[in-house]
């Protein structure tokens, strides 16, 4: 049913037909949704996670549809990317489809309706299985300032998210990539730990802090970065987020178009830097792995390279349920 349906969202602009489908699966009643396979869970981050396969963050932005996306069979959802105050993000068009190479471009630029709305809606939730806010800093907020909005993103969350993801690697907001540089990194993830720590022991309550990277960086950077992450005792990472590059993209007009680059192109970059990290980083670190997973096979590659939960984006809008069914089994048959 599926391949039908995405034929006809296919024939509406990339945006229009998200926000569709988004509003569509916060609506369909429960008896819709298919049978999902029985997963494996997952211990991580101190959490149980009732399989290994989630959403990454981009798709529920806003957070309006956790109900109707854990009715597929997710074992954990990410939200967001949300700031601390609403914005528009970057001007339209915004989002490309490149059908043949199952790929998306886009340069949303954290377009979403503010912390306070989302925190509302989580708080609504029914879904069962484990919850992850991604934050980011509002495009006003300059990068001196930017432990400010990741404070603010941290201290809201925490009511109603099982972890949160820091984002400082989208390239579609100027200079949020500057971030990661060591010495900015440094301030930013020791003044979220000790924010971290405090509300722990304030609230009685251990929200896992994660950390999501760009796939654009070479061994040296990302040794600088795994030294500065061991060293503040994180609790995950989550490589990748888009690419500005266009690996094997030279004779695609849409190639052209700025933004982030997911879907298949981007796996090879992705499973790089997911090894490179696993090499640097603390064993019990927990790795998350995104970027370019299409098939079951692609798990179990992500787990070669040191991952040990999974999540989907351009791949589940290509092929829908059937592919979150399939990486919920080729997970669960992963030695253990």
């Amino acid at each position: 049913m599926y391949p039908l349906l995405r034929s006809l969202l296919f024939q509406l602009p990339a945006e229009t037909a998200h926000h569709l489908s988004l509003k569509a699966l916060a609506n369909l009643p429960a008896a819709l949704f298919p049978q999902l396979p029985e997963g494996r869970p997952v211990e991580a981050m101190g959490l149980r996670f009732p399989n290994a396969i989630g959403l990454a963050a981009g798709l529920d932005k806003d957070g309006i549809a956790i109900d109707g996306l854990g009715r597929l069979g997710f074992g954990f959802i990410e939200i967001g990317t949300v700031t601390p105050r609403p914005q528009p993000g970057n001007p339209k068009p915004r989002l490309f489809r490149l059908k043949k190479q199952q790929a998306i471009i886009n340069r949303m630029g954290f377009n979403n309706q503010g912390l306070a709305a989302l925190v509302e809606r989580a708080a609504r939730r029914r879904y069962p299985g484990i919850l992850g806010i991604n934050i980011g800093k509002n495009k006003q907020t300059p990068n001196e300032q930017a432990l400010a909005d990741y404070l603010t993103g941290l201290e809201q969350a925490w009511p109603v998210a099982d972890y949160i993801t820091v984002n400082i690697s989208s390239p579609n907001t100027r200079g949020l990539r500057d971030l990661q540089a060591t010495d900015s990194l440094h301030q930013l993830l020791h003044g979220l730990k000790q924010r971290q720590q405090q509300l722990a022991d304030a609230t009685g309550r251990y929200v896992p802090v994660a950390l999501k990277v760009a796939p654009d960086l070479e061994e040296e950077a990302v040794q600088a970065m795994a030294a500065v992450i061991n060293e503040v005792m994180l609790d995950a990472v989550i490589p990748t987020n888009t690419t500005i590059r266009r690996p094997g993209l030279e004779n695609e007009p849409l190639a052209r178009e700025t933004g982030g680059l997911s879907g298949r192109p981007l796996k090879p970059l992705a499973d790089r830097t997911l090894a490179t990290f696993r090499k640097h980083l603390q064993p019990e670190l927990c790795l998350i792995g995104c970027g370019g997973i299409s098939s079951g096979r692609d798990i179990a590659d992500k787990a070669a390279a040191g991952a040990r939960l999974f999540q989907l984006y351009t791949g589940f809008v290509y092929q829908g349920p059937a592919l979150v069914r399939e990486c919920i089994r080729a997970a669960a048959s992963l030695p253990a």
